[in-house]
């Protein structure tokens, strides 16, 4: 089989027969040579499967699932609050939030964010390839951007929330987040941090730890890799 595997949004089960959309069948005919009768992997939540291609028709590759590789995951929900930040740093950090194990990432609009305006198709495409790329099943959300008020209103009691905070001098997780099985949210600031008065806002918040991240002041994408990091290690201790 080969090492391709590409997100199929539609369901998926042994011995289906369907076709891949143009752009997936561009792929893996004319860039990857994937030839009639050779295999590739299909994933969504319900697991990863083998396929094998069965025709090639005007550039449409037909195939049926002949096995089930991996079954569904059970894991950890675990939501980024985030300010939009400039395109490059953006995509840089949804990507590597993807990696890393994010499964919604949520737009929080703020008095000082700075980009105000998303490409959700672009990062949706962002999001589905760093999925395949890292081997998940599961592909994240992105909830459309809200201010922070509505979404700690929104959110007050149903999630434990992860306050990258650098006034804050705690630097340990309380265990508790693990075992419950509320989502994990770490909400990560904009360029220039929260205002005083966003801040007081957040820290009202129920189930919420404040976490220094590090001493240095650290880059909205970079507090992101690092926080998540921090939580990945956390969760597999």
């Amino acid at each position: 089989m080969s090492n391709i595997r590409l997100f199929f949004p539609k369901s998926l089960s042994l011995n289906l027969k369907a076709k891949l959309d143009e752009s997936q069948s561009h792929y893996v005919n004319k860039v990857m040579r994937v030839k009639v009768n050779e295999t590739f992997s299909l994933f969504n939540e319900s697991g990863e499967w083998e396929a094998k291609i069965k025709e090639i028709l005007n550039g449409i590759v037909e195939f049926n699932i002949t096995s089930q590789l991996r079954q569904k995951e059970s894991l950890k929900d675990i939501w980024l609050a985030f300010s939009p930040i400039k395109s490059n740093y953006f995509n840089f950090m949804i990507q590597k939030a993807t990696e890393l194990g994010v499964t919604k990432f949520v737009p929080i609009i703020t008095d000082r964010t700075i980009v105000r305006k998303i490409n959700y198709k672009r990062v949706k495409k962002i999001i589905i390839e760093a999925t395949e790329q890292s081997n998940r099943l599961i592909v994240p959300n992105i909830e459309k951007d809200q201010n922070l008020k509505s979404f700690l209103e929104k959110n007050d009691n149903k999630i434990n929330m992860v306050f990258g905070d650098i006034n804050t001098k705690n630097k340990k997780l309380d265990l508790k987040i693990k075992k419950e099985a509320k989502p994990i949210c770490i909400m990560i600031g904009p360029e220039g941090d929260f205002t005083e008065n966003e801040r007081k806002q957040i820290l009202k918040f129920k189930n919420l730890q404040s976490l220094k991240i590090n001493n240095n002041i650290l880059r909205s994408e970079t507090a992101v890799i690092s926080a998540l990091s921090i939580i990945n290690y956390f969760l597999n201790l």
